[in-house]
């Protein structure tokens, strides 16, 4: 290796790097701010319009977009006219490309971000470089992330970057410039009508580019998917929000399935939407019970005696550390657990279920994000919708009965709310008490799922009496309302919107229950 070009917009590393390959004989070239931070760091670098013969032009547009540039990176050293022709020219070649682009993702996440400042952030001669070093791939070392600096120097020192390595490099540029390219596409497309009227201006976005392009990272490849005949892996997004499930941490257990990982991401949001101390358990997607209480131990025992049955071979997930008292009485309880997800385990709780092997822990630092947009494949396409992240705050409920709810009952409807939020249509929950009580889900009739709930409660041994229920759609007919209301309950949380509302809400006043509507729907399918 003789030559080295470095153009870097991420300065991390930069320097000792540069200053490791000239300590192995390689001649540093260089362009604008990197150029300055290397000599100012002393090394000895030549400018890329030394190279050229040409200055950097146009507000440094052009710089690198010149053929003593390119030819040196594409030219195949196997090839006698290649060589010739650099020979004939002048041309040396460049062996190593280091280059990261412009920093359009993070301009473009700043509100006050105007449009003529994401043009500029458009980078067009890095783009360029990288591809003609991934394409050369064979006979060029191409580094885009300072986390590979060390390994190329390895290998360096040892002889030369080997074959595989210059491969994967090249395989990892393929896939950033795609993404980056993607990401300027979905930024331009969402854009409003008009917006290249005013680029000095911050211009409106729509969610929904007419383009959308999507970058992801696998992480793990999975034993199977949701079937064993199924093969599945794990993909995170580029750039996951905090607080997601993507931020886990695995402490012990078996590899996680591609089961585990979807009941526990129902699991986790499920939970952090609390603020009081929460347990969730999850069982095929759906809560199979609930609670909030003054400590973890508390919510956890509550939530399991909604439903010890479903419990068994569940999701566990909590919303505060996981501490050592709890995690004795999960073990009292004798519950099978696939997974348990916390913000953190206390080193206590990590000894009290180190003994149990298959036991999948997860840590996942808490946030307050959430994905940009949700997913769904069909047949030959994609559904792609913003996510539910709206939750009713008591000052939006609208009582529609002669019968008002106390402050106990509201407590009860809007935590009932948030459980059904995450319940698979037709959905119905039964709560009391901060707790579930029982759980009805994912029927074809709205009564099923209320006669499921009643049934679950029944054979947990707990009472529906006095109970708040909550419908995530509206009561299409008072019947839904006459089951829950035969079975104990009386308050019942919904968001109306049924051409028979008036029906519904005579059938409350007629058996002396209180209702109140939330204008929004939470259907989840």
């Amino acid at each position: 290796m003789t030559t080295a070009l470095l153009s870097v917009s991420d300065k991390t590393g930069v320097v000792d790097f540069a200053r490791a390959l000239a300590a192995l004989g390689v001649r540093l070239v260089s362009t604008g701010g990197t150029a300055r931070l290397l000599a100012d760091a002393g090394l000895a670098v030549a400018e890329v319009a030394d190279v050229t013969g040409f200055p950097e032009m146009l507000d440094g547009r052009v710089k690198t977009l010149h053929p003593r540039i390119h030819a040196g990176l594409l030219a195949r050293r196997d090839r006698p006219a290649h060589l010739a022709a650099l020979a004939a020219h002048g041309i040396e070649t460049i062996d190593l490309l280091v280059v990261n682009l412009y920093p359009f993702a993070q301009a473009t996440a700043r509100a006050d971000c105007t449009l003529e400042e994401a043009i500029e952030n458009i980078d067009i001669g890095g783009p360029a470089m990288l591809r003609a070093a991934a394409k050369n791939w064979a006979d060029v070392a191409v580094a885009i992330d300072p986390a590979d600096y060390a390994a190329v120097l390895d290998e360096l020192r040892a002889g030369g970057v080997c074959r595989a390595t210059r491969f994967r490099l090249a395989q990892k540029v393929f896939a950033h410039t795609a993404a980056y390219d993607g990401m300027i596409g979905n930024y331009l497309g969402a854009l409003a009508a008009g917006a290249e009227d005013a680029p000095q201006r911050v211009p409106a976005r729509a969610p929904f580019p007419a383009v959308y392009s999507l970058q992801l990272a696998r992480t793990q490849e999975l034993r199977y998917g949701e079937n064993p005949h199924q093969a599945a892996a794990f993909y995170r997004d580029a750039q996951a929000a905090s607080g997601l499930l993507a931020g886990w941490t695995q402490i012990q257990g078996k590899a996680l399935s591609y089961n585990n990982i979807a009941d526990a991401d129902a699991a986790w949001e499920c939970v952090r939407t609390f603020a009081l101390p929460a347990c969730v358990i999850v069982k095929h997607a759906n809560p199979c019970g609930v609670a909030v209480a003054d400590t973890p131990e508390q919510a956890y025992v509550k939530a399991w005696q909604t439903d010890p049955t479903s419990a068994f071979g569940g999701i566990l997930a909590f919303n505060r550390p996981l501490d050592e008292a709890t995690a004795q009485r999960i073990g009292e309880h004798k519950q099978f657990v696939e997974v348990l997800i916390a913000p953190a385990v206390t080193p206590a709780a990590r000894a009290v279920l180190a003994p149990k092997a298959n036991l999948r822990l997860l840590e996942v630092p808490p946030g307050a994000g959430a994905n940009a947009l949700d997913f769904k494949r069909v047949g030959g396409g994609m559904l792609v919708q913003t996510p539910d992240l709206k939750n009713v705050e008591r000052g939006e409920l609208r009582v529609v009965t002669r019968r008002a709810p106390s402050e106990a009952q509201l407590d009860d409807l809007l935590f009932a709310w948030k459980v059904a939020k995450f319940v698979k249509s037709n959905a119905i929950v039964f709560c009391g008490g901060g707790m579930t009580l029982g759980v009805g889900a994912g029927q074809m009739s709205r009564i099923d799922s209320a006669r499921i709930a009643s049934i679950k409660a029944r054979n947990a041994g707990l009472s529906l009496a006095g109970a708040a229920v909550a419908s995530d759609a509206f009561f299409p007919f008072r019947d839904g309302l006459d089951v829950v209301v035969d079975e104990g309950a009386a308050c019942v949380i919904q968001p109306g919107g049924s051409m028979r509302d008036d029906e519904v809400i005579a059938a409350a006043d007629e058996r002396g229950v209180a209702m109140v509507f939330t204008g929004t729907r939470h259907f989840r399918h």
